[in-house]
């Protein structure tokens, strides 16, 4: 079979899960909407940045995404976006300086990650993650993939990488193995954390004053979403169907 003929077979099942995407994102945007998820969201955000964020300051920003880049397990969707708010009320805290040192903050952790496997070595590495591995809530099947996305990708993977959940944190340890160069290492990492700290950001500082509107606005635009679940899953139908009359 040709590289054609496996894209054409492809097409009607990606076609597919595309419709069942549309309409599984429309059930979860209904019952957010129904109710008031996003809010509530907007509530938590702000209690989390008076609570802890405003506490800890712009230098506990750069340790909790240095931590959050590193094996410890913490997420940045709870460190940049009520920092980002805290930039939009407080006058004390600045959006940029925000963005900074969370790419600042990644970069280390990543940095740490990258010195870690190029001193250990794969055969300790792997050893530390068989014992120690629980405690972080990381796995060996968890490194095999990231390892595995490393050496499908090769150094660009340190920029994609820095936006996938599960590999984030894990791609600098094959890329230190592997000694790839530090200067592209660095680049290539703060860029996708500069994508990555910038998306969260902007989320954070929007997202406090206008949760209301977007739920008003995800009202208004929902009926379109099934409709093109809808026709999506329609063309699949027709799809198959002409191919069986073929």
């Amino acid at each position: 079979m040709t590289p054609r003929q496996k894209t054409a077979g492809r097409l009607p099942r990606l076609i597919l899960l595309f419709g069942i995407g549309l309409l599984a994102l429309l059930a979860l945007i209904g019952a957010g909407v129904r109710l008031d998820v996003l809010v509530w969201l907007a509530q938590a955000n702000r209690w989390m940045a008076d609570t802890f964020i405003q506490r800890l300051g712009y230098w506990g920003v750069f340790l909790l995404m240095f931590i959050e880049s590193s094996l410890i397990p913490f997420p940045s969707e709870i460190i940049i976006p009520p920092a980002a708010d805290l930039a939009r009320r407080l006058p004390g805290w600045d959006l940029a300086t925000v963005i900074v040192l969370g790419i600042a903050g990644s970069l280390a952790g990543a940095l740490f990650n990258y010195v870690l496997a190029l001193t250990l070595g794969r055969p300790l590495l792997l050893r530390m993650i068989r014992r120690y591995g629980k405690w972080l809530h990381l796995g060996e099947d968890g490194y095999a993939r990231a390892e595995a996305f490393f050496l499908r990708h090769g150094a660009i993977s340190t920029l994609i990488g820095r936006l996938i959940p599960g590999v984030r944190q894990l791609v600098s340890l094959p890329a230190g193995l592997a000694r790839m160069n530090l200067v592209t290492f660095c680049l290539l990492t703060a860029l996708g954390a500069g994508v990555w700290v910038g998306v969260l950001a902007a989320a954070g500082y929007w997202f406090g004053a206008n949760a209301e509107l977007m739920g008003d606005a995800l009202r208004k635009y929902s009926l379109w979403l099934l409709a093109a679940g809808v026709v999506v899953i329609a063309g699949y139908a027709v799809m198959q169907k002409l191919r069986k009359s073929k």
